[in-house]
């Protein structure tokens, strides 16, 4: 697999530094993504079933609402990817997480299920980013306004540090209360 090397700070809008700083410098970040799902998915066949539901607060998602919207984010910042790679012009418009993740019905889809979805997703974007041509990942786009403007390298390690971020929010709020 190719080495991407991490965005620089301007290359990506202030509120991301929380998932860059998650993401290891080492530019094999498309390895990291294969091993992340592959880590994440033992770790969550591993709970029992009843904690795939568990919300540690009220209005705060179940896991398996949080798997699927990693799913979602992913597919949304892959595309976007691919738009700004492409050299697309137009501005994108932005995304209610809160929404999706009510209208996903993720707590009556079955665990296989998810993670079919996850993988397809996670091969998909590992395909993208390994086959767009070196010149692309400098590439800036504009997201809704130019506070969330980024470059295609940026967003490829968005995906990663947003799967990173939310797992540690499994690992700290869902589990240590649990177990």
């Amino acid at each position: 697999m190719r080495i991407i090397n991490p965005p620089q700070v301007n290359e990506y809008p202030p509120y991301a530094i929380m998932y860059m700083k998650l993401v290891p410098a080492d530019g094999l970040l498309l390895k990291h993504l294969q091993d992340c799902f592959d880590s994440i998915k033992q770790l969550i066949y591993a709970l029992p079933n009843e904690v795939l539901y568990y919300r540690y607060a009220p209005g705060k998602w179940s896991i398996k609402q949080v798997l699927v919207h990693i799913i979602d984010d992913e597919r949304i910042y892959a595309y976007r990817a691919l738009r700004f790679a492409r050299n697309e012009k137009n501005g994108l418009i932005g995304f209610d997480q809160d929404a999706y993740a009510e209208y996903s019905d993720a707590d009556n889809r079955e665990l296989d299920n998810i993670f079919e979805e996850y993988d397809a997703v996670r091969r998909s974007t590992i395909a993208l980013f390994n086959g767009l041509p070196e010149d692309a990942f400098n590439r800036m786009g504009h997201g809704t306004g130019t506070a969330n403007d980024a470059t295609v390298r940026a967003l490829a390690y968005h995906i990663a540090g947003h799967e990173l971020h939310h797992i540690n929010i499994i690992k700290e709020k869902y589990l240590c209360e649990r177990f």
